[in-house]
């Protein structure tokens, strides 16, 4: 059966759907929070801590536990995947490009691809803690995942940097 191109038949392509869907044998289900692997420090230009639950055997997204210490934030960045963060515990607010949004305990904080952002912890005596969901592994098997960092910039300092180039 030819999945695309002159041979293609609809009535092959609906025949060949299976009625059932085998689970996955993809383990472990459960990683636990010990089992969080730090990204090296002096691998990332980002000043917050980075832990990624490696073990997990997702093939198109990878979730980290993020860690923004008291008063400071990330680097400014921008890439092609999409982001999530949901907030667990502190206070703070990002720039997305030209906006700015204030973000608590239990909201969750989208990044579009390709856009300058940056993430800052407003408190001066809590750390604020992310769950990090990005589609970047998803990207690098298609071999268009890229990620750039102006490090502590600012918005105006990354793009004279850069420049406004688009993905």
């Amino acid at each position: 059966m030819a999945q695309s191109g002159p041979d293609f038949s609809m009535a092959e392509f609906l025949g060949a759907i299976s009625d059932s869907v085998r689970p996955s044998p993809a383990r472990p289900v459960v990683v636990r929070a010990a089992e969080l692997e730090r990204l090296p420090a002096d691998q990332v230009h980002n000043p917050t801590t980075l832990s990624i639950a490696g073990r997990l055997p997702t093939v198109s997204f990878e979730i980290f536990r993020q860690t923004i210490p008291p008063g400071l934030s990330s680097d400014m960045q921008r890439h092609h995947h999409e982001t999530v963060h949901y907030v667990i515990s502190g206070t703070g607010h990002s720039e997305v490009e030209d906006e700015t949004e204030s973000w608590a305990t239990g909201d969750f904080v989208y990044t579009p691809p390709w856009t300058w952002h940056r993430h800052y912890n407003d408190s001066a005596e809590q750390p604020v803690e992310f769950l990090t969901i990005e589609n970047s592994r998803l990207l690098g098997l298609l071999g268009v995942g890229r990620r750039q960092s102006a490090g502590l910039a600012t918005m105006a300092e990354a793009r004279a940097e850069y420049g406004e180039e688009k993905p």
